[in-house]
């Protein structure tokens, strides 16, 4: 599995998003994913599938210090006291003992992320936390925890694709040596019907996804984790190391207009927050 090094830590650039899957359906594909290969999940308390996931490491018998395990805490457990129990939960739920990435899930304006963040130490001093970072942070929030707060942030976890543009944070990201991890890296599907990358995917004998996930993985600080339910996509997003983006191919993925954002829950901050 190739990685990327962060503040000195090799993280797995393909990882298995878990985001939708519950239940046996979980279980049986983060199994699959492990078999094939896959050594980053991603999962999350509001996702209620930790247990599956759990379930799933153990199936397949990999050892834990081969696995790159993240989870996120939800916007009701970000008190002090809830950020404590309900990590512990998710410890529990997930069968290890202990997390390499712990983030929040998304900023809560009605909590003191000092606090939150005071409490998320507390977890990584006690070795369950290896890292601990944001998701869904804009650059104000991300600025205030990194630079005001002056805490240890490894992650911002946000939605990236070909369609909607994170380059304030890419370049944000190289300067401080935080590592940008791409969810919904395929737009939720819709990059799979953009002319580009269609007309990409034929010069390269790929698809549009494959073609969606080299350009990410090819630009520093970022990791991806796609999201698949069969073998078939699963090892499609893996094989996509035997070519690389001509540069003006690249370059022409970035001045695709980039202003899709498709996860928009009502209680998402303003994204252009400077």
């Amino acid at each position: 599995m190739v990685t990327k090094n962060i503040q000195g830590i090799d993280v797995p650039e393909i990882g298995f998003g878990t985001f939708k899957l519950i239940g046996k359906e979980c279980e049986q594909a983060v199994k699959l994913a492990l078999n094939l290969g896959y050594r980053h999940i991603d999962t999350a308390q509001a996702y209620k599938n930790e247990r599956e996931v759990g379930q799933a490491i153990k199936a397949a018998h990999v050892k834990r210090d081969e696995l790159f395990i993240t989870t996120k805490i939800w916007l009701t457990n970000m008190e002090p006291d809830d950020v404590i129990k309900s990590t512990e939960r998710s410890l529990q739920d997930l069968d290890v003992p202990y997390l390499d990435l712990l983030l929040i899930h998304w900023p809560n304006p009605d909590v003191d992320i000092e606090k939150t963040i005071e409490a998320m130490l507390s977890i990584r001093d006690q070795g369950k936390a290896l890292n601990i970072g944001v998701s869904n942070f804009p650059m104000k929030h991300l600025k205030e925890v990194n630079e005001e707060l002056a805490a240890p942030i490894f992650c911002n976890q946000v939605e990236y694709h070909p369609l909607l543009g994170q380059f304030e944070l890419l370049e944000y990201a190289a300067d401080h040596d935080l590592m940008v991890t791409a969810y919904s890296p395929l737009g939720q599907g819709e990059v799979l019907t953009n002319p580009l990358l269609i007309e990409l995917g034929e010069k390269y004998g790929k698809s549009p996804a494959q073609i969606a996930l080299r350009w990410l993985i090819e630009q520093e600080q970022v990791v991806v984790i796609p999201k698949a339910s069969s073998r078939e996509h699963m090892e499609a997003n893996l094989d996509i190391y035997d070519f690389v983006l001509d540069d003006d191919d690249f370059y022409a993925i970035d001045e695709l207009q980039k202003d899709r954002r498709i996860v928009t829950p009502d209680f998402a901050p303003d994204w252009d927050a400077k």
